[in-house]
């Protein structure tokens, strides 16, 4: 840790090893807290400003990889190679499954360099580099060897900032009909209030009564529904049925729903369903 003198007696102030903010005193004597008295000090501010921002940055940094993931979106080496120095940006992108322009898996990602190229892991284990001029950081349900990669990254070692690997995935069925799945309809709450709250706490929107979750799927703009109600915050609701509408708004029939935003939208409703209330919990 690099110690910074405070402009009040004596004291010291660094980052530990998890980013917080610690502090010792005249004496050397490191200290279980902050003084309060060092609150307003400059240098303490200072700090606490900088944690804030990078722990920002960091949040950043993985909902832009999962952003490309999600959407599929192709991604230059160039911007990969340009942010590999940075911590935040490493630790997000390190260890997650890259294919090459053609789709073809290449390998785990460990290293970026301008001049090699991309480091990578392959599925031998052995060492190789991509060359080429852009990769995908592809969505797990479009891995054909899922199974597989799993077990290899176990024996690697891999731990993903992004859920990659270990992110639940929901195959659509051969034959569908209609336009909703009720799957995970019928989750009751015992106020909107808190399947409100839990939409919000996983990051979904609502708006006019749905619980909704954008999605690109193979450069087109899908929206994935799942009904939570419009009613008085206080009522009883239940979560209704999942669908999905084209970028005209339009209801899409499921045969039209591609893998991605297949997935991805059953995965929003497994999760609202998840927090409904039990019946007989509360006695429990």
């Amino acid at each position: 840790m690099a110690w910074v003198e405070t402009g009040t007696g004596g004291y010291q102030v660094a980052f530990d090893e998890e980013g917080r903010v610690v502090c010792r005193n005249a004496a050397g004597r490191l200290l279980k807290a902050v003084p309060p008295k060092l609150n307003d000090d400059p240098v303490v501010v200072g700090l606490k400003q900088l944690t804030e921002w990078l722990e920002a940055h960091r949040r950043g940094c993985l909902e832009t990889v999962e952003r490309w993931m999600v959407r599929s979106l192709p991604v230059p080496a160039a911007v990969v190679t340009a942010v590999w120095a940075d911590e935040a940006w490493q630790e997000v992108l390190r260890d997650l499954v890259v294919t090459g322009p053609d789709g073809a898996v290449a390998g785990f990602l460990r290293g970026a360099d301008a001049e090699r190229g991309l480091g990578l892991v392959d599925l031998d284990g052995d060492t190789v580099r991509l060359t080429g001029g852009e990769l995908r950081i592809p969505h797990p349900v479009l891995l054909e060897d899922l199974d597989e990669l799993r077990e290899f990254a176990v024996e690697l070692g891999v731990s993903q900032q992004v859920q990659q690997l270990y992110r639940e995935v929901w195959h659509r069925p051969g034959t569908t009909a209609g336009t909703e799945v009720s799957t995970y309809a019928g989750g009751h709450y015992g106020q909107l209030r808190d399947l409100l709250g839990r939409c919000a706490r996983l990051g979904y929107r609502v708006r006019g009564g749905h619980a909704v979750l954008p999605v690109v799927e193979d450069g087109l703009a899908l929206e994935a529904r799942v009904w939570v109600g419009d009613y008085y915050e206080y009522d009883e609701c239940e979560t209704g049925a999942l669908s999905w509408t084209g970028p005209d708004g339009k209801v899409l029939p499921l045969a039209e729903v591609g893998p991605v935003a297949w997935s991805e939208g059953m995965r929003m409703a497994a999760a609202l369903y998840a927090g409904r209330a039990i019946e007989g919990e509360e006695a429990a």
